[in-house]
Protein backbone atom coordinates (compact mmCIF):
# COMPACT_ATOMS: atom_id res chain seq x y z
CA UNK A 1 0.00 0.00 0.00
CA UNK A 2 1.32 3.46 -0.89
CA UNK A 3 1.76 6.23 1.67
CA UNK A 4 -1.37 8.24 0.77
CA UNK A 5 -3.58 5.15 0.79
CA UNK A 6 -2.26 4.21 4.24
CA UNK A 7 -3.04 7.72 5.53
CA UNK A 8 -6.49 7.55 3.98
CA UNK A 9 -7.26 4.17 5.55
CA UNK A 10 -6.23 5.32 9.02
CA UNK A 11 -8.29 8.51 8.78
CA UNK A 12 -11.35 6.61 7.57
CA UNK A 13 -10.93 4.18 10.48
CA UNK A 14 -10.82 7.13 12.93
CA UNK A 15 -13.94 8.69 11.42
CA UNK A 16 -15.88 5.43 11.58
CA UNK A 17 -14.71 4.80 15.14
CA UNK A 18 -15.86 8.28 16.19
CA UNK A 19 -19.25 7.79 14.54
CA UNK A 20 -19.65 4.42 16.25
CA UNK A 21 -18.61 5.61 19.71
CA UNK A 22 -20.02 9.13 20.01
CA UNK A 23 -23.75 9.79 20.21
CA UNK A 24 -23.86 13.44 19.24
CA UNK A 25 -21.15 14.08 16.65
CA UNK A 26 -20.35 16.99 14.34
CA UNK A 27 -17.47 18.08 12.10
CA UNK A 28 -15.88 21.52 11.97
CA UNK A 29 -15.58 22.96 8.48
CA UNK A 30 -13.28 25.96 8.15
CA UNK A 31 -13.45 25.81 4.31
CA UNK A 32 -9.66 25.47 4.18
CA UNK A 33 -7.77 22.72 2.37
CA UNK A 34 -7.45 20.46 5.44
CA UNK A 35 -11.13 20.54 6.34
CA UNK A 36 -12.08 20.00 2.69
CA UNK A 37 -9.91 16.87 2.71
CA UNK A 38 -11.59 15.82 5.95
CA UNK A 39 -15.08 16.20 4.46
CA UNK A 40 -13.93 14.25 1.41
CA UNK A 41 -12.67 11.44 3.65
CA UNK A 42 -15.98 11.41 5.52
CA UNK A 43 -17.84 11.00 2.24
CA UNK A 44 -15.59 8.06 1.37
CA UNK A 45 -15.95 6.57 4.85
CA UNK A 46 -19.76 6.61 4.65
CA UNK A 47 -20.25 5.80 0.98
CA UNK A 48 -20.91 9.28 -0.38
CA UNK A 49 -22.93 10.58 2.56
CA UNK A 50 -21.74 12.57 5.58
CA UNK A 51 -23.93 11.27 8.44
CA UNK A 52 -23.33 14.17 10.85
CA UNK A 53 -23.67 17.97 10.62
CA UNK A 54 -20.86 20.26 9.50
CA UNK A 55 -20.28 23.31 11.70
CA UNK A 56 -18.94 26.59 10.41
CA UNK A 57 -18.19 29.39 12.88
CA UNK A 58 -18.70 32.56 10.85
CA UNK A 59 -16.81 35.54 12.26
CA UNK A 60 -18.29 37.79 9.51
CA UNK A 61 -14.70 38.61 8.49
CA UNK A 62 -14.05 35.63 6.21
CA UNK A 63 -12.80 36.27 2.67
CA UNK A 64 -15.89 36.39 0.38
CA UNK A 65 -14.57 33.63 -1.89
CA UNK A 66 -14.57 31.28 1.10
CA UNK A 67 -18.25 31.83 1.86
CA UNK A 68 -19.19 31.40 -1.81
CA UNK A 69 -17.26 28.12 -1.91
CA UNK A 70 -18.88 26.94 1.35
CA UNK A 71 -22.42 27.51 0.15
CA UNK A 72 -21.81 26.00 -3.29
CA UNK A 73 -20.10 22.81 -2.05
CA UNK A 74 -22.63 22.33 0.77
CA UNK A 75 -25.38 22.31 -1.84
CA UNK A 76 -23.52 20.10 -4.33
CA UNK A 77 -22.53 17.52 -1.71
CA UNK A 78 -25.86 17.71 0.16
CA UNK A 79 -24.16 18.56 3.45
CA UNK A 80 -26.05 19.30 6.65
CA UNK A 81 -24.44 22.68 7.29
CA UNK A 82 -24.93 24.59 10.56
CA UNK A 83 -23.54 28.13 10.64
CA UNK A 84 -22.95 29.76 14.02
CA UNK A 85 -21.99 33.31 14.92
CA UNK A 86 -21.34 35.27 18.09
CA UNK A 87 -23.88 37.94 17.21
CA UNK A 88 -23.74 39.59 20.63
CA UNK A 89 -20.00 40.22 20.33
CA UNK A 90 -20.38 41.52 16.78
CA UNK A 91 -23.22 43.80 17.85
CA UNK A 92 -20.88 45.28 20.46
CA UNK A 93 -18.33 46.01 17.73
CA UNK A 94 -15.89 43.17 18.28
CA UNK A 95 -13.12 43.14 15.66
CA UNK A 96 -9.37 42.58 15.32
CA UNK A 97 -8.60 46.18 16.28
CA UNK A 98 -9.49 45.30 19.88
CA UNK A 99 -6.63 42.81 19.85
CA UNK A 100 -6.33 39.74 17.71
CA UNK A 101 -6.38 37.28 20.62
CA UNK A 102 -9.40 39.06 22.09
CA UNK A 103 -11.16 38.95 18.74
CA UNK A 104 -10.33 35.27 18.11
CA UNK A 105 -11.51 34.32 21.59
CA UNK A 106 -14.82 36.15 21.19
CA UNK A 107 -15.69 35.32 17.60
CA UNK A 108 -14.15 31.87 17.18
CA UNK A 109 -13.70 30.23 20.59
CA UNK A 110 -16.84 31.60 22.24
CA UNK A 111 -18.76 31.28 18.98
CA UNK A 112 -17.85 27.60 18.78
CA UNK A 113 -18.68 26.95 22.45
CA UNK A 114 -22.11 28.51 22.00
CA UNK A 115 -22.75 26.45 18.89
CA UNK A 116 -21.81 23.20 20.65
CA UNK A 117 -23.94 24.05 23.68
CA UNK A 118 -26.94 25.02 21.57
CA UNK A 119 -26.99 21.69 19.73
CA UNK A 120 -25.61 19.48 22.49
CA UNK A 121 -22.71 18.00 20.53
CA UNK A 122 -20.42 15.81 22.64
CA UNK A 123 -17.86 15.06 19.94
CA UNK A 124 -16.37 17.39 17.34
CA UNK A 125 -14.16 16.32 14.44
CA UNK A 126 -11.47 18.87 13.55
CA UNK A 127 -8.91 18.96 10.74
CA UNK A 128 -5.74 19.87 12.62
CA UNK A 129 -2.29 18.39 11.91
CA UNK A 130 0.70 17.98 14.22
CA UNK A 131 3.11 19.55 11.75
CA UNK A 132 1.22 22.86 11.67
CA UNK A 133 2.33 24.16 15.05
CA UNK A 134 4.18 23.00 18.15
CA UNK A 135 0.99 23.31 20.20
CA UNK A 136 -0.91 20.95 17.92
CA UNK A 137 1.96 18.46 18.17
CA UNK A 138 0.81 17.86 21.78
CA UNK A 139 -2.64 16.72 20.66
CA UNK A 140 -4.18 13.23 20.61
CA UNK A 141 -6.48 11.73 17.98
CA UNK A 142 -9.27 11.38 20.57
CA UNK A 143 -8.72 14.38 22.82
CA UNK A 144 -10.91 14.97 25.92
CA UNK A 145 -12.02 18.52 26.71
CA UNK A 146 -13.23 20.09 29.94
CA UNK A 147 -16.73 21.21 30.83
CA UNK A 148 -16.31 24.44 28.86
CA UNK A 149 -14.26 22.96 25.96
CA UNK A 150 -10.94 23.87 27.60
CA UNK A 151 -7.95 21.72 26.65
CA UNK A 152 -5.44 20.52 29.26
CA UNK A 153 -2.45 19.53 27.15
CA UNK A 154 -0.72 18.17 30.28
CA UNK A 155 -3.44 15.55 30.80
CA UNK A 156 -3.97 13.65 27.55
CA UNK A 157 -4.44 9.87 27.16
CA UNK A 158 -1.54 7.86 25.68
CA UNK A 159 -2.03 6.60 22.13
CA UNK A 160 0.47 3.87 21.31
CA UNK A 161 0.38 1.74 18.15
CA UNK A 162 -2.85 3.40 16.99
CA UNK A 163 -4.74 2.23 20.07
CA UNK A 164 -7.16 5.07 20.78
CA UNK A 165 -9.02 5.61 24.02
CA UNK A 166 -12.66 6.24 23.13
CA UNK A 167 -14.34 5.51 26.49
CA UNK A 168 -14.58 8.49 28.84
CA UNK A 169 -16.80 9.42 31.81
CA UNK A 170 -20.32 10.68 30.98
CA UNK A 171 -20.37 14.37 30.12
CA UNK A 172 -16.87 14.37 28.61
CA UNK A 173 -16.55 16.37 25.41
CA UNK A 174 -14.17 15.04 22.76
CA UNK A 175 -12.27 16.53 19.85
CA UNK A 176 -11.38 13.99 17.16
CA UNK A 177 -8.47 14.64 14.78
CA UNK A 178 -8.41 12.29 11.78
CA UNK A 179 -5.67 14.28 9.99
CA UNK A 180 -3.32 14.56 12.96
CA UNK A 181 -0.74 12.25 11.37
CA UNK A 182 -0.77 13.98 7.94
CA UNK A 183 1.65 16.69 6.76
CA UNK A 184 0.93 19.74 4.63
CA UNK A 185 2.61 18.01 1.70
CA UNK A 186 0.50 14.86 2.24
CA UNK A 187 -2.64 17.01 2.10
CA UNK A 188 -1.67 18.60 -1.20
CA UNK A 189 -0.64 15.31 -2.79
CA UNK A 190 -3.94 13.77 -1.69
CA UNK A 191 -5.88 16.74 -3.09
CA UNK A 192 -4.14 16.15 -6.41
CA UNK A 193 -4.79 12.40 -6.39
CA UNK A 194 -8.46 12.75 -5.47
CA UNK A 195 -9.13 15.97 -7.42
CA UNK A 196 -10.67 17.62 -4.35
CA UNK A 197 -12.17 21.09 -4.95
CA UNK A 198 -10.52 24.07 -3.23
CA UNK A 199 -10.97 27.79 -2.85
CA UNK A 200 -8.87 29.31 -5.64
CA UNK A 201 -7.16 31.64 -3.13
CA UNK A 202 -4.61 28.86 -2.60
CA UNK A 203 -3.21 29.52 -6.07
CA UNK A 204 -1.13 32.46 -7.25
CA UNK A 205 -2.79 35.63 -8.51
CA UNK A 206 -0.36 38.41 -9.38
CA UNK A 207 2.55 36.71 -7.63
CA UNK A 208 0.79 36.06 -4.30
CA UNK A 209 -1.29 33.23 -2.89
CA UNK A 210 -2.71 32.12 0.45
CA UNK A 211 -1.09 29.18 2.15
CA UNK A 212 -3.50 29.20 5.09
CA UNK A 213 -7.01 30.70 5.11
CA UNK A 214 -8.73 32.56 7.92
CA UNK A 215 -10.29 35.96 8.54
CA UNK A 216 -9.44 38.60 5.93
CA UNK A 217 -7.88 41.16 8.33
CA UNK A 218 -5.63 38.57 9.98
CA UNK A 219 -4.54 36.29 7.12
CA UNK A 220 -1.92 37.49 4.67
CA UNK A 221 -0.94 35.92 1.33
CA UNK A 222 2.64 34.89 0.65
CA UNK A 223 4.80 35.71 -2.33
CA UNK A 224 4.41 32.81 -4.74
CA UNK A 225 4.02 32.03 -8.42
CA UNK A 226 2.49 28.60 -7.77
CA UNK A 227 -0.62 28.69 -9.94
CA UNK A 228 -1.66 25.04 -9.83
CA UNK A 229 -1.39 21.99 -7.56
CA UNK A 230 1.83 20.66 -9.10
CA UNK A 231 3.52 24.02 -8.62
CA UNK A 232 2.29 24.27 -5.01
CA UNK A 233 3.70 20.80 -4.26
CA UNK A 234 7.03 21.70 -5.85
CA UNK A 235 7.15 24.91 -3.81
CA UNK A 236 6.43 23.10 -0.54
CA UNK A 237 9.14 20.54 -1.20
CA UNK A 238 11.67 23.38 -1.17
CA UNK A 239 10.50 25.71 1.60
CA UNK A 240 11.35 26.01 5.28
CA UNK A 241 8.80 28.77 5.98
CA UNK A 242 6.03 27.93 8.46
CA UNK A 243 2.60 27.22 7.01
CA UNK A 244 0.95 29.63 9.47
CA UNK A 245 3.45 32.43 8.87
CA UNK A 246 0.64 34.50 7.37
CA UNK A 247 -1.61 34.19 10.46
CA UNK A 248 -1.41 37.41 12.48
CA UNK A 249 -2.76 35.96 15.74
CA UNK A 250 0.13 33.49 15.92
CA UNK A 251 2.58 36.41 16.12
CA UNK A 252 1.06 38.22 19.09
CA UNK A 253 3.21 36.31 21.58
CA UNK A 254 5.19 33.09 21.70
CA UNK A 255 2.40 31.16 23.44
CA UNK A 256 -0.55 32.96 21.84
CA UNK A 257 -1.80 29.99 19.85
CA UNK A 258 -1.44 27.62 22.80
CA UNK A 259 -3.49 29.94 25.01
CA UNK A 260 -6.21 30.16 22.37
CA UNK A 261 -6.42 26.38 22.06
CA UNK A 262 -6.36 25.83 25.83
CA UNK A 263 -9.52 27.96 26.04
CA UNK A 264 -11.31 25.90 23.38
CA UNK A 265 -10.12 27.31 20.05
CA UNK A 266 -10.12 25.01 17.02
Amino acid sequence: MDHLSALEDQSIYILREAFNRIDKLAMLWSIGKDSNVMVWLARKAFFGHVPFPLLHVDTSFKIPEMIEFRDRIAKEWKLDLIVGQNKAALAEGMNYQRGRLTCCTALKTEGLKALLAEHGFTGVIAGIRRDEDGTRAKERVFSPRGLHSEWDFRDQPPEFWDQFKTSFPPGTSLRIHPLLHWTELDVWKYIKRENIPLVNLYFSHGGRRYRSLGCAPCTMPIESNAADIDEVIAELENTRISERSGRAQDKVSEDAFERLRAEGYM
